[in-house]
């Protein structure tokens, strides 16, 4: 026990700082504390990246289909290819590659059915295997609650926020005391002794990936806890969760979805038994709103929304982000809307982009495999740190 004891404190050194031997502490105790939560959380993490590309892959004989010589069918030929079938179209997702199938969603004796479509041939290719989802499904209840539900969230929330508080200390440990050790700092003697390889590592690799492991935690917190959400959307220049409520005046953050609420209703009235205007028509005046080409969803007009809505991904910017811009249509093609990303305040960019930049996908496939290779190294951190430890207390006994 006193060796025990001996291995989890030790006396502040010569020369050395109040504040990096305060942080000593805590990064031990904390990093003990923490260490199997945070590998849980990291793993699960790296493994949920890919998700959507094991899907596809796991459904590959629905998604990748050859164009060969035909011409894609229209959105107005799917749409009267289904009715013959009795399926009434109510939603179409068309991808930026040729050779990637559609995603046609329709109703079919009153249930709301989804499969991937052959736009050359007009084939439903089915829906897609549940395998891979139900599998992905675990991962993420294990990442959110540890498969424990609300007690398990308030764990996994606890344990990232002493994530936040290890990177933290972490780094502030790194900063070496003068220039010349700095070189120290970034390498790994891969020939020194299995200690010093290991300490290098925690301690190299712990500070290239700092920030977005960091980054990571703090959008993984923003989607659990109401106040640090609140936090930084007051930070990133929006009004904080309380205030909205009690805003009634000209400014009224929900007078313009009142307005909106509004005319749709006055929609549903007016244009009850006008004949929708074709998809063809939709697309081709929303390309006029939108001109650039990208994966394109369309939400045909129902009993809760009278509007077309056509929503494009961007990625046509500097970083190459998938960015969502949206514009409607009532039933007779009348533009409504238009919602373009790089028109949005920053706090609601960021919750739009809240999910994505915690996942890694939004810039899609580089963005993705650098997070998987920052989620692994969040997975050896504390494994390298339990080693440290583990050496300090083999000596002391």
């Amino acid at each position: 026990m006193k060796s025990l004891f001996k291995s989890l404190y030790r006396k502040r050194r010569k020369n050395e700082s109040l504040i990096k031997y305060l942080m000593w502490i805590i990064h031990l105790w904390l990093g003990l504390l923490s260490s199997i939560i945070v590998f849980v959380m990291c793993l699960t993490g790296a493994l949920y990246t890919f998700k959507n590309q094991i899907i596809d892959l796991y459904n590959k004989d629905k998604v990748y289909i050859s164009s060969g010589s035909q011409m894609a069918k229209t959105p107005d030929q799917i749409q009267a290819g289904l009715l013959k079938n009795g399926k009434e179209l109510t939603a179409l997702l068309i991808p930026e590659s040729k050779n990637r199938s559609y995603v046609v969603s329709y109703r079919e004796n009153q249930l709301d059915k989804s499969s991937y479509y052959n736009q050359y041939t007009g084939k439903i290719l089915g829906q897609a295997d549940t395998g891979a989802n139900q599998f992905f499904e675990i991962v993420l209840d294990i990442h959110r609650n540890l498969l424990m539900g609300n007690a398990g969230r308030q764990i996994v929330g606890a344990s990232v926020l002493v994530f936040c508080l290890l990177i933290i200390s972490g780094f502030v440990l790194w900063l070496p005391k003068k220039l010349k050790f700095l070189k120290q700092g970034l390498t790994v003697k891969f020939k020194a002794k299995f200690q010093r390889v290991n300490y290098d590592l925690h301690n190299t690799l712990g500070f290239y990936t700092f920030f977005i492991l960091f980054f990571i935690a703090v959008t993984g917190l923003y989607v659990t806890y109401p106040w640090v959400k609140n936090g930084l959307i007051v930070s990133l220049g929006g009004s904080s969760i309380a205030r909205i409520s009690e805003e009634n005046n000209g400014d009224d953050p929900f007078g313009g979805l009142l307005e909106d609420m509004l005319q749709k209703q006055d929609e549903k009235k007016n244009l009850k038994n006008t004949v929708a205007i074709s998809i063809d028509k939709i697309l081709e005046l929303s390309n006029k709103q939108l001109p650039y080409h990208a994966v394109t969803s369309i939400e045909l007009p129902n009993k809760e929304n009278p509007r077309y809505v056509v929503m494009k991904t961007n990625t046509q910017n500097f970083l190459g982000m998938m960015l969502p811009d949206e514009v409607t249509f009532d039933k007779t093609g009348v533009f409504k809307t238009r919602e373009l990303f790089s028109d949005k305040p920053l706090n609601k960019q960021f919750t739009a982009l809240a999910k994505p930049l915690h996942t890694g996908e939004i810039m899609g496939l580089p963005s993705i495999i650098l997070y998987f290779i920052v989620s692994l190294i969040g997975c050896s951190l504390p494994v390298t740190g339990f080693l440290i430890w583990w050496h300090r207390f083999r000596k002391i006994r």
